[in-house]
């Protein structure tokens, strides 16, 4: 928590929960407005503080737009399915048989109300990160829409424990995935080949070994998540030698912890029902389905055979995920805890979780099957 209370002076080491709420929400739309030149202006969107207010509504008549930052192997395939295919809406999304899009409109005109890759599609680049989402997703709706809106953005993210989340990118990369596509945009402009090395020759790094893959020092899977969620143009974008590594780290993650603590919404893939209940309680939304619990995973077997060293490698090349996964699993149950208290029928609730009988052709919500998805670039 260093590196969070040194960039959070107000917080003081308070532990109480709405003072470490109210500290980190609603900084990060200021924070990355500072940072970035006068032509780029990060919409943040709104805080989890905001949707707490009592007279909240998530408003899809009006202007609301749900922004889905989908990080790589944490269960965001599956779940970004469910967002279009199984949540009770007054207009339900359009699916198209065959194809990886369906329609999302608001229910008396046709707008997006989501932002994401079965909605929208890659607007903002292939598994756009926090930095390339707050500075394209006005512009891309806008385009999208042929019209200036006033829009209220709502972020909202998975994030999975960073070990495991590891090692399934890497058997994901060993079959062949390259995410390629990605832009890594920051400040106006993609990375250089220079700032971001390949790490391998070819088309793909298909059967690469353990070694190799944790081996390059320009593999970004480590620390993925904190590097997704960061701000950064606060770090020099891809720039490493803007500032010491250390302090790079310490900067990069606390912008991570803000900005994770302000969205409107989180979810781990290690505790499916809790998030499910937080969602809906949150959003006032729905889902048909409920969130099932499997925690054996093939990753989770593969990181039970690492050998020591190459354990201790991984958790060292993820350090700074480790730490951002702690804080989000605290916040994560804060939120729980007290939207739990909130809820006078919590127990009958939280039993029922996608119990909505008169929804037909649903099928059972289970993200850990998920994560490990066949073989696709684009995942």
């Amino acid at each position: 928590m260093m590196a969070y209370n040194e960039l959070q002076a107000n917080n003081n080491n308070n532990n109480n929960n709405n003072n470490i709420n109210n500290n980190v929400g609603g900084s990060t739309a200021i924070a990355s407005k500072a940072s970035a030149p006068q032509n780029i202006i990060a919409n943040a969107g709104l805080s989890y503080e905001d949707v707490l207010n009592d007279d909240f509504q998530f408003d899809m008549d009006g202007h609301d737009v749900m922004v889905f930052l989908h990080i790589q192997k944490t269960g965001g395939t599956s779940f970004g399915r469910h967002l279009v295919r199984d949540l009770d809406l007054k207009r339900p999304c359009e699916c198209q048989r065959q194809r990886k899009r369906c329609y999302c409109f608001r229910p008396h005109r046709n707008e997006n109300w989501l932002f994401s890759r079965y909605s929208t599609g890659w607007k903002c680049g292939l598994h756009a990160d926090w930095t390339e989402l707050t500075s394209c997703v006005d512009v891309e709706l806008d385009k999208n829409e042929g019209e200036t809106a006033k829009r209220r953005y709502f972020y909202i993210s998975l994030l999975r424990e960073p070990i495991s989340r590891y090692m399934s990118e890497y058997r994901h990369v060993r079959r062949g995935a390259t995410w390629k596509g990605s832009r890594h945009w920051c400040l106006g402009r993609q990375a250089t080949a220079i700032e971001l090395p390949p790490c391998y020759k070819g088309k793909d790094w298909l059967d690469v070994d353990l070694d190799q893959f944790a081996g390059c020092e320009s593999n970004l899977a480590a620390n993925r998540q904190t590097r997704m969620l960061a701000d950064l143009a606060l770090v020099g974008c891809y720039n490493k030698s803007s500032m010491p590594a250390h302090e790079r780290d310490r900067v990069m993650l606390a912008s991570a912890k803000r900005n994770l603590a302000a969205m409107a919404y989180f979810g781990l893939t290690e505790y499916q029902k809790m998030s499910q209940y937080i969602f809906e309680e949150t959003f006032n939304l729905r889902f048909a389905i409920p969130f099932e619990q499997h925690n054996a995973t093939i990753s989770a077997t593969a990181v039970t055979n690492l050998r020591p060293d190459q354990r201790r490698l991984i958790e060292k090349l993820n350090g700074l995920d480790i730490e951002l996964y702690a804080f989000a699993k605290n916040l994560l149950f804060q939120r729980f805890e007290h939207l739990k208290a909130k809820d006078a029928n919590f127990a009958q609730r939280f039993a029922n979780l996608g119990n909505i009988f008169y929804k037909q052709g649903v099928t059972e919500f289970n993200w850990d099957s998920n994560i490990e998805d066949a073989l696709s670039t684009d995942h």
